[in-house]
């Protein structure tokens, strides 16, 4: 089964503005998954699915492919992955069965040896889609909430038990994911009984979302970790 790479890159982010192109170790921050994605020698194709004619033609500077503009519905804050995946796959006319690879802009610190392993890992384990996945800093069985001056633990018991004795957790480092073509047309949930994974270390799990998010994984990028 083929390869096709969709890298999801729409404008107007609102915490760090213009995210998807500011400067990132002096190139925009879209062309470390552009360029992930071809080194990888994985894909028969790499689309960039964008609102921006800015970032239409950055992309296609990197080569990747951006053969439509996203429509307005498919670019606010309410709209899903899946719907834009599956937006992307009815506009190209994708009639045989894909392997859909979802990568983020917001991923520069990820390596051509994770996609490559965690393509094995989808066919190995015939899944229907694959999570990337990493630890939490802090067991979020032992979260507190605030109520006005004052902060609680959501639980007494928990938040009076040794850490390594809570059960260990995992959460989705939006970064990238894979799903059969077939399942996403089919399914209105992400998730099957049939979900893989594939652990990031979480040095290398930064979601890039405030803008010290952005200055650790730049610092982490030009430090070679």
């Amino acid at each position: 089964m083929k390869n096709i790479c969709i890298i999801l890159a729409r404008k107007n982010s609102k915490r760090i503005k213009n995210k998807n192109i500011k400067s990132f170790c002096g190139k925009p921050l879209i062309y470390y998954s552009i360029n992930l994605a071809k080194k990888s020698k994985l894909f028969e194709r790499i689309i960039v699915s964008t609102d921006s004619l800015k970032i239409k033609k950055i992309a296609e500077k990197y080569s990747a492919e951006v053969p439509f503009l996203r429509n307005k519905k498919l670019s606010n804050d309410y709209a899903s992955t899946k719907e834009v995946l599956n937006d992307v796959v009815d506009k190209i006319s994708a009639r045989h069965e894909y392997n859909i690879f979802c990568i983020y802009c917001t991923a520069p610190l990820l390596i051509e040896k994770d996609l490559i392993n965690a393509l094995k890992i989808f066919k190995n384990s015939k899944a229907d889609g694959l999570y990337c996945i990493t630890n939490y800093s802090h067991s979020p069985f032992r979260a507190l909430k605030k109520k006005k001056k004052f902060i609680f633990p959501i639980s007494i018991k928990n938040f009076n038990m040794r850490s390594q004795d809570l059960e260990k957790l995992f959460h989705d480092s939006g970064t990238f994911y894979i799903f059969k073509s077939k399942f996403l047309k089919k399914n209105y949930k992400r998730f099957s009984k049939k979900t893989a994974y594939y652990f990031l270390p979480k040095y290398r799990a930064i979601d890039i979302d405030e803008l010290e998010d952005f200055k650790l994984a730049e610092y982490i990028k030009k430090s070679n970790l």
